[in-house]
């Protein structure tokens, strides 16, 4: 990539105002699981049918793999379709198939084992491989590359280019050396457009430019609104002795509340680490709770707390997740191109999986796009990817458990997790429930400050429990500091007039990495400051935001996290 950003920086030397452009026949958007295995399925067509057929793939993360965050535990189910030797030939994940299966529901002290006979088989793990995602999408890039696909990490899609009758014809990244107050340093170079037949998002959870396009075309009409987690993951070095490869645990309960779901896992992993991590579900109503010093508390449950004893702390991150299911998936297609992966929300919740379907989503539309672009088409419709998913085992597989997540912040932890279970049961055996439940929006669902108690968290001790500023030290997280703020605010009033004395102003504590502040604020004059240069990209601040007040956009290219090992 460097090569052809030299070259075409020479061409726009006389007027560095004009972007020039490439073209290919598919762009994607994002290194992720989807966007990858769609190029890796776009070039195995083309060979299979001695087609040539140019696919390109923009990153913004400094390197394949940087902004990529999971626990993770894979069913293998798309690898196995796409790359059917992939144990075989180097992936990582392959290092350590899932052994033992654990569920815990916590209490304040204790911890109760849940039968597995309690949840369907789909629910136990079994033929699964725990590791790291970004390690495993590194690998993936290696295999596109083989076949010919052109990566550039580093390069933002920054924009949507439209034609004249208002169809996607590609992407533009963003313009690098510009200031914090718009004006062009002495590095300045223009963005590239990046045009194509066709253009596919896999930017992941609340992509920058795959809300845009769902708002552009109304996608989401006939949907019910998407809801989200925030997890939040540490990886950490054990003692030995205590490392079980391919042991998964995970928890519920403890120390959320009834007001508040989520819950935990432990997934020890190659190489003597253990990932640990603890997912919030956005629809929380107090506007004091704090994710992060709810992951930060949970790892003081004893039993949790006696693993970790002993051991290091080597990384930390954090993102959302759309947890809404398959009543939340928005129209996949629109014209010149596709929503896939995360972008589009094919998380099976119950399940904590979302790679293995966001694999498939990518390979379905990989297939009706290299079927168009044979047939000479561009610019329209791929109908032939949302049909493919209608009889996909994706939608089967999403269908069974559509009802979990509402079930569950309905009727609580407790009554909502038995009659999850009940009728994930009864899908499972043939018995389709005659409902689909719907979501409501997770910024809709604080309740006023004077409704609610603060919260009071134990300060942290450096050795269990950390803050946030140390946590984000250890995420790699870089931005260049002189550039516009990514995080965007619709009306700059609104934090401290309105969210400070209805809310607190939650941003605060939403926030998993301390971007938000607000400074005096027992003073008559309190500031709300952004420190944009924390952003792990999580996009919580989009989601919970009680006013939909912060939009988060994309910063430069290369910047934010750089994830090793997660």
């Amino acid at each position: 990539m460097r090569a052809v950003a030299e070259g075409l920086e020479e061409k726009a030397g006389d007027d560095m105002s004009d972007r020039e452009s490439m073209p290919y026949d598919v762009v994607i958007v994002g290194a992720g699981p989807a966007g990858l295995s769609a190029a890796i399925r776009l070039k195995q067509l083309a060979t299979d049918a001695g087609a040539e057929l140019s696919v390109c793939i923009l990153e913004k993360g400094s390197e394949v793999g940087a902004h990529i965050l999971s626990g993770a535990v894979v069913d293998p189910r798309s690898l196995d379709e796409l790359l059917p030797d992939w144990k075989e030939t180097g992936c990582p994940l392959a290092e350590t198939p899932v052994t033992e299966n654990i569920h815990w529901a916590l209490s304040a002290r204790g911890k109760t084992n849940v039968p597995h006979i309690l949840t369907p088989p789909f629910m136990h793990n079994k033929g699964t491989y725990t590791g790291s995602l970004g390690n495993t999408c590194r690998w993936l890039a290696e295999q596109a590359e083989g076949l010919g696909v052109e990566i550039f990490p580093g390069f933002a899609a920054a924009e949507i280019l439209f034609d004249e009758a208002g169809r996607v014809k590609g992407v533009a990244t963003g313009d690098m050396g510009v200031a914090r107050d718009g004006t062009h340093k002495p590095d300045y170079t223009p963005g590239l457009e990046i045009h194509a037949k066709y253009t596919l998002f896999g930017e992941g959870c609340r992509g920058h430019l795959s809300k845009e396009i769902i708002r552009t075309f109304d996608l989401a009409s006939d949907a019910s609104p998407q809801i989200y987690g925030l997890g939040i993951k540490e990886l950490w070095d054990i003692d030995p002795e205590l490392h079980v490869p391919g042991r998964v645990i995970h928890t519920q309960g403890w120390p959320l509340d009834d007001q508040a779901n989520g819950g935990g896992w432990i997934y020890h992993q190659a190489n003597g680490q253990v990932s640990i991590g603890f997912v919030t579900w956005l629809n929380y109503t107090n506007p004091y709770l704090s994710p992060f010093s709810e992951m930060q508390k949970w790892k003081t449950h004893p039993e949790v707390a006696a693993l970790l004893k002993g051991g290091k702390r080597v990384s930390y991150g954090a993102r959302a997740i759309s947890d809404g299911g398959l009543q939340a998936i928005p129209k996949l297609v629109f014209p010149g191109g596709a929503l896939i992966g995360d972008s589009a929300g094919f998380l099976n919740v119950p399940r904590i999986k979302g790679t293995h379907t966001a694999m498939k989503s990518g390979m379905m539309a990989a297939e009706a796009a290299f079927e168009a672009v044979q047939a000479g088409r561009e610019h329209d419709e791929l109908t032939a990817y949302p049909a493919a998913f209608e009889q996909s085992w994706v939608k089967k597989e999403l269908s069974v458990v559509r009802n979990v997540a509402p079930l569950v912040k309905k009727f609580g932890d407790f009554l909502g997790s038995g009659l999850a279970g009940a009728t994930m049961w009864a899908e499972h055996l043939g018995i389709k429930m005659p409902f689909t439940m719907k979501h409501h929006p997770d910024h809709g669902t604080l309740w006023r400050k004077d409704l609610v108690k603060p919260i009071d968290y134990p300060k942290a001790d450096g050795v269990l429990t950390f803050d946030r500023l140390s946590s984000v030290f250890l995420s790699n997280t870089n931005h260049e500091e002189d550039q516009p703020v990514h995080l965007t605010l619709k009306d700059p009033s609104v934090p401290i007039d309105y969210n400070l004395p209805v809310y607190d102003e939650p941003a605060q504590r939403y926030c998993p990495a301390g971007v938000y502040e607000v400074v005096d604020q027992d003073t008559p004059n309190p500031k709300f400051v952004i420190n944009a240069q924390n952003c792990v990209h999580c996009k919580t601040c989009d989601i919970k935001d009680p006013t939909q007040n912060i939009n988060w956009v994309v910063p430069e290219g290369g910047g934010g996290p750089n994830y090793p090992n997660m």
